[in-house]
């Protein structure tokens, strides 16, 4: 545990010594990251696609605000779709125009949050953000948590009913746009999950906040009990067909996550609690301090070689000594 301890010291002394160039490299990557899975699942647009305007775009996205990301991935959104069909890319527009006067209103802050929600459907582990959210944000971060799930199904139907989406026939345009709005509105696994995940950041979110010894221990594990019962009520109620085991395993993946994310965020000695009272003119106050676990890591030995010392060894060496 002690190595742990001395390695987590280790990184973030070297990220509070190299953070302006470690920011720019996560910009970098998560934007790089994000830029070629929307390629991979609705690379229409072929040009988008290629490493070299990959990488451009990433580096552009390092040395920009944090939000900038999020317009440069709903534009490649927004071309991919226009590549495939006009209605597709109106529906995306109309979400991503409504996702930003809501984001920009309530949680401005949470670039992760609209960025990660999608991949984390991607690569199968959703369940994830409703508690790091909980965890390291506020009730407001349901906003962008929605829409990240919104923008998730959104671009899951449209790839997968791609085929049945371009038309050039005026009449056959129209119903295919009613039929996006319809797909869309009337998901109820999509509504379902907005729902379930919600609740569970608002849980996660109070317990974390109690005056309780492990609050974060607490709250990861009944995060994760609120959001399993969450979705398999929902799925009882609307037949959304999620996988028991699907939902189990890969909730147990996020806890071990959210466990690694604790260690480095909220590591806490809960054997030397100190409990402070004091008062001012109007308030009495009582604090309960909880120290942070903290290990000083060993200074590096430098060991001094005396040239004279040296000299008298290798003379001594001549003489056979």
């Amino acid at each position: 545990m002690t190595s742990l301890l001395e390695l987590r010291e280790y990184i973030k002394n070297f990220y509070v010594k190299y953070e302006i160039y470690i920011t720019y490299i996560w910009k970098f990557l998560l934007s790089f990251i994000a830029f070629t899975m929307i390629g991979n699942k609705i690379g229409y647009q072929s040009s988008l696609t290629k490493l070299p305007i990959l990488l451009m775009a990433a580096l552009l996205c390092s040395i920009m605000p944090s939000n900038f990301m999020v317009f440069v991935s709903a534009g490649f959104i927004l071309v991919h779709l226009t590549k495939l069909s006009i209605q597709c890319a109106v529906v995306a527009l109309i979400v991503f125009l409504l996702m930003f006067l809501l984001y920009f209103r309530f949680s401005p802050k949470d670039t992760l949050a609209v960025m990660l929600t999608p991949m984390m459907f991607y690569l199968s582990v959703p369940y994830v953000m409703p508690i790091v959210l909980g965890l390291m944000g506020t009730p407001a971060s349901l906003v962008s948590m929605s829409f990240g799930i919104i923008v998730a199904f959104l671009i899951s139907y449209i790839s997968g009913n791609a085929t049945g989406l371009t038309s050039s026939d005026i009449e056959e345009t129209a119903n295919q746009f009613q039929a996006i709005i319809s797909e869309i509105l009337g998901n109820k696994q999509m509504w379902m999950y907005v729902v379930c995940f919600g609740i569970t950041l608002v849980v996660v979110y109070l317990i974390r906040r109690m005056s309780v010894d492990h609050s974060w221990t607490v709250a990861i594990i009944v995060g994760a009990l609120t959001d399993i019962i969450c979705l398999l009520i929902g799925d009882l109620i609307y037949s959304t067909e999620l996988s028991f085991f699907g939902v189990i395993l890969q909730s147990v993946i996020a806890v071990g996550i959210l466990f690694v994310i604790k260690f480095f965020a909220f590591n806490l000695d809960y054997t030397r609690i100190e409990k402070v009272q004091f008062e001012d003119d109007e308030y009495y106050y009582y604090v309960k301090a909880v120290p942070k676990v903290t290990v000083s890591t060993p200074a590096p030995r430098v060991k001094k070689i005396n040239k004279a010392n040296v000299s008298r060894d290798y003379r001594g060496r001549d003489r056979g000594e």
